[in-house]
Formats: structure tokens, sequence, C-alpha cells
């Protein structure tokens, strides 16, 4: 197995691993760094269960090979809470009941966080509205990576209309 030595930097600890070149981040995340949060749910990137921010930009982390993240700041659900906005939005979801089963809550937090970065820097959302407005269907559309069996997407919704107020 093709294997590597590969330096990350996840919720700002440096970690030197050897890794085999064919582990996702998720993987690498969940069984060599004990980062159990990030969750892996259909590991094909449809659902967004395991999404954390890359440089600061949300991914599906069970799409990226670990080796591909060397010189990126990875930040888990575990490193949220030094993260202001995270912090923010792990307590509007506590606030507004924006989880019921909580498997997804950790990858729609990461997602959200990312989101409202895009929202910040100008990124328009695919309905073509000014980011700036952040609708209750922008929210809506800029999240719909992020799936919930259980559907608390009510109270995600008003959870992410506190934290942008």
């Amino acid at each position: 197995m093709p294997s590597e030595r590969t330096r990350l930097s996840v919720n700002g600890r440096d970690h030197e691993l050897e890794l085999d070149t064919r582990v996702s981040l998720l993987d690498c995340l969940r069984e060599h760094l004990r980062l159990t949060g990030t969750k892996k749910s259909c590991n094909q990137g449809a659902c967004g269960a395991c999404t954390v921010l890359l440089g600061g930009e949300r991914v599906n982390s069970c799409l990226v090979l670990a080796v591909q993240c060397a010189g990126s700041e990875v930040t888990t659900i575990e490193g949220m809470s030094s993260h202001q906005v995270g912090k923010a939005v792990q307590e509007a979801f506590v606030a507004h009941d924006a989880l019921q089963c909580g498997y997804c809550t950790p990858g729609q937090i990461c997602s959200a966080v990312g989101m409202l970065a895009e929202v910040e820097a100008g990124v328009p959302s695919a309905l073509g509205e000014a980011p700036a407005a952040l609708t209750e269907a922008q929210i809506r559309e800029r999240m719909a990576g992020n799936l919930c069996r259980c559907g608390a997407y009510n109270g995600i919704v008003a959870a992410l209309r506190e934290v942008v107020r």
C-alpha cells in the first residue's frame, strides 16, 4: 500500500501521520486522530454529515484525501467551541431546537459556519440574490448539501437567522 508522511493541522494542532495515500480526510479524522464528531454516513458526498472546514471552506471530508490537506487548516466540530462564529451557531442550534437525533448536527454546524463566511465574502447564492439579504430561501438553498433525516430544517433556519441578526 502506498503511504506518505503527512503533516495535518486540525483544530489548531499539528499532527505528523504516516497515511495510506488513499485514506479520506474523514477516515483520517475518525480512525487516526480519534475525532469522531465528524460523522460517516453515505461516504459519497451526498448527505453532508462529514462536512468540515478546510482552509475556511466547507468540504465533504469523505471526498477529500487526507494527504491533499497538508498545508491547510482543518476545522472539525471539535474545534467549533473555540471558533467565535462556530460557538454562536452551536448556541443558536440549542436555543432553536435545530436538532433531533443529532447525527447530522456536526456537519450542519460546520456547513453553517462555512456558509456564513461565504455570505460575508459576498459569494452569491444559486438563487442569484444578494448575499447581504440572507433570506430564509437563501439559507435553505445554501444549506441544501446537508441532509437531516429527522427534518429539523425549520429549527436550523431559525438558528441561522438568529446568528445573522
